[in-house]
């Protein structure tokens, strides 16, 4: 039993992961310039590579998925369960960046206690993304800046981009009830405990910034309960056609 539950656990962390990379694929090639691209292609294949990880451990406790190919083509809309923030439209750049760093925040403290989890598996998935992860908060980081500080209405695409996307960062810090679950057996963080801290480092970015906070109006979608956004279903025609059009393709 507990064995199925790790198994799930992992593939929504995988989500968060695929979704993300997966918005950051459709970029390619679409970069302000071709240093930026080089970095968010780049991005997108470290959390390629991480949702593969986890997709891997899920598929090898699992006794419905076979390997993680069949968990990231092969499932329908309600069965994926990342936060709704990850799937958002790229929009434009400022829209890109704030949604990345929102994520970082979060995903570096995140690991940061994974790395203590009982589950070895998992604590050494942590320990290899760190790095990788460190490299994508320097980045989102240093572009909120530039942005915020930059010109006129570089200031005003980012503060338009934070007004949309900031009702979308409390699902981050808020434990579903598998979260919660896997806490009790010391497998996963108490993402409780990392709402404090998150806020207080965005609040002091964003100010540095010259981002000014909006109000404090949460979004009611669940994406960790597969109630996801508009948008995820056309994400997810993308991500799915070759496996849906040609089943068992293998390069």
């Amino acid at each position: 039993m507990l064995k199925q539950k790790i198994s799930a656990y992992s593939i929504l962390l995988g989500d968060q992961s695929l979704i993300l990379g997966q918005r950051l694929g459709e970029l390619c090639g679409h970069g302000p310039i071709l240093e930026v691209d080089i970095a968010m292609t780049n991005i997108a294949l470290d959390l390629l590579g991480q949702a593969r990880l986890y997709y891997q451990l899920a598929a090898e406790l699992s006794d419905t998925y076979e390997d993680e190919d069949q968990i990231a083509f092969l499932r329908r809309e309600k069965d994926y369960n990342n936060c709704v923030l990850v799937e958002m439209p790229n929009g434009d750049f400022g829209d890109t960046i704030v949604r990345q760093y929102l994520f970082d925040v979060y995903h570096l403290m995140f690991l940061n206690q994974l790395k203590e989890s009982n589950e070895k598996r998992l604590k050494a998935i942590a320990e290899k993304s760190i790095k990788e992860v460190r490299y994508h908060l320097n980045f989102s980081g240093d572009w909120i800046l530039r942005l915020g500080k930059g010109t006129e209405v570089s200031n005003q695409k980012i503060q338009k981009a934070v007004d949309t996307l900031w009702p979308y960062t409390k699902e981050l810090v808020q434990s579903s009830e598998l979260e919660t679950e896997m806490h009790g057996f010391g497998i996963a963080p108490n993402l409780a405990d990392l709402e404090d801290e998150y806020y207080r480092q965005v609040k002091s970015k964003f100010a540095e910034a010259e981002i000014k906070l909006p109000e404090d109006k949460w979004s009611q979608i669940q994406g960790k309960k597969g109630l996801h956004s508009e948008h995820f279903g056309y994400l997810l025609s993308d991500l799915q056609y070759l496996q849906r059009s040609y089943p068992n393709s293998k390069w």
